[in-house]
């Protein structure tokens, strides 16, 4: 990934963007400091899409008999 200096972001922006969609990001930095990356929309797109929690535990390799029974006796009374 190539570093640019925010004023030069700033001066040639047609140019960083154009290279984001090529599929080079750029990061921007000011004052030395990375500050924000500029990467083309497939790129975000693709890094965006973070699956549901109920997802990721449908793509689990559990099966049926992997998780013990539910006990269903009564509870203790808590005394409170």
């Amino acid at each position: 990934m190539r570093k640019v200096q925010l004023r030069d972001a700033k001066a040639n922006l047609s140019a960083v963007v154009d290279q984001a969609v090529r599929g080079k990001p750029s990061l921007i930095t000011r004052h030395g400091k990375p500050e924000a990356v500029i990467l083309g929309f497939a790129d975000w797109q693709r890094l965006s899409k973070v699956p549901s929690f109920g997802r990721l535990l449908m793509a689990g390799p559990l099966e049926v008999g992997d998780l013990p029974k539910r006990d269903r006796t009564p509870l203790r009374a808590a005394g409170l």
